[in-house]
């Protein structure tokens, strides 16, 4: 089969939906396919086969997401020159667009894949932005209730009729988990959906337990334990509750722990300053971004993987984490739900600062639980390898293919 995968962002960014892109373009084509990546271009770039790259306008969304020039005739050009078999569209919007146009215009099936919470990123609009600081500063409750409830809750009930649309003029539609597929149904998408949750590599397994010690010893200093979170250091992410709680372990039990917040982003600056005002500066280490082929080292080298996030659809960092060993302590939330058994691998948490606290407490304070995790969080991760992912998606495809079939051979008898 050839396959055109449409995204709105794409490597050197570094993000959940270029990794999931990436995986399974590399598992289907260990089957033999064809997959070619439309992707938009960034400084920096590295020039990679099948990767066809075009324009992105000069603006970018809060100085970090690209916005795609989907006027760029480029698109329908490299398009109509390989004989496609299906279209695969990463975003509702923006690609989103054009690949609904050449689904219609060249009569291929549709597959999207829903990656993203994505009314959970409206602040990345300036209106949008601009109200949620008014909700979460003014306190005046009715004021409070009212930018919320008419602009943002708005904006969000907008964002969902806009997706159950799309998603019921696809020809199948991907979620990475269950409760997103529940999620969608809710929503109204009627289009079959399938479970296709991103894999992870063989090689992230693999760790180097020479070079983790090495990072352990580095980082650790006096401290009894070392925690990692890995994300881009963004609002949505919600790490400004995990530093509230680590503050609050720090003054029940001292400065026994170091984190390594692995990523970088827009609100480093403020949350440096944040760790600082709450005396946890020598306990939070911002490392920025790690090479990916580096981060199952530094897995191993930590204790526990920590995580606040709510808009994940799937923690891919979760899964990569457990790979490596480590139990897992986050905010109860969809992406989290699927991969984390609670007691089993890690803790699944209220959306509360003292719950957080108190079972990440529990695990710190229990080596032969910590353990029982670690093994685990091993098994859990092994559920989700990338080769299986993709002959799943594989087999997808061909029942689209099949059943597009049909309807030509049935049209045909009767013409």
């Amino acid at each position: 089969m050839r396959i055109a995968m449409l995204t709105n962002n794409y490597k050197p960014f570094v993000g959940g939906v270029p990794i999931s892109i990436e995986r399974l373009a590399k598992g289907l084509r260990s089957l033999g396919h064809e997959v070619y990546i439309f992707a938009p271009s960034y400084e920096g770039q590295e020039d990679e086969p099948y990767v066809i790259r075009y324009r992105s306008r000069k603006k970018k969304l809060k100085g970090e997401f690209v916005i795609p020039d989907i006027l760029d005739k480029t698109i329908e050009e490299k398009f109509a020159a390989v004989p496609f078999d299906i279209i695969h569209v990463h975003h509702p919007m923006l690609m989103g667009y054009i690949a609904q146009y050449l689904h219609k215009k060249y009569d291929i099936p549709i597959v999207f894949t829903y990656h993203t919470r994505y009314e959970q990123y409206l602040h990345y609009l300036k209106p949008y932005d601009f109200v949620q600081k008014i909700y979460l500063r003014n306190s005046d409750n009715r004021l409070r209730s009212m930018s919320h409830n008419i602009i943002y809750s708005g904006g969000q009930k907008l964002v969902a009729v806009h997706n159950r649309i799309f998603t019921n003029l696809c020809s199948m539609v991907f979620a990475p988990t269950e409760s997103m597929k529940q999620y969608l149904i809710d929503n109204g998408t009627c289009t079959n959906i399938e479970v296709v949750p991103t894999g992870i590599n063989a090689e992230d397994f693999n760790y180097d337990e020479k070079t983790a010690e090495k990072i352990r010893s580095g980082y650790i200093g006096d401290n009894k334990f070392l925690l990692c979170s890995v994300s881009r250091l963004e609002r949505e992410k919600n790490i400004s509750f995990m530093l509230e709680g680590l503050a609050l372990l720090k003054k029940r039990r001292g400065g026994c722990f170091r984190l390594l917040l692995i990523g970088d982003g827009s609100q480093k600056e403020e949350l440096m300053s944040e760790a600082e005002m709450l005396d946890l500066t020598d306990n939070v280490i911002f490392t920025g971004c790690i090479e990916h082929s580096q981060m199952r080292n530094y897995y191993r080298a930590c204790d526990v993987f920590v995580f606040a996030s709510r808009s994940e659809t799937q923690g891919i960092v979760l899964l990569e984490a457990m790979a490596a060993g480590l139990p897992v302590v986050a905010v109860e939330a969809s992406g989290v739900n699927d991969v984390v058994t609670d007691g089993w691998n890690g803790y699944k948490t209220e959306p509360s600062v003292s719950d957080w606290k108190k079972k990440l407490e529990i695990i710190l304070d229990d080596a032969e639980l910590r353990n029982r995790m670690r093994q685990n969080a091993e098994k859990r991760a092994k559920e989700y390898l990338s080769s299986n992912i993709a002959k799943k998606v594989e087999k997808l495809y061909q029942s689209l293919l099949y059943e597009k079939n049909m309807e030509r051979v049935y049209e045909n008898r009767i013409i």
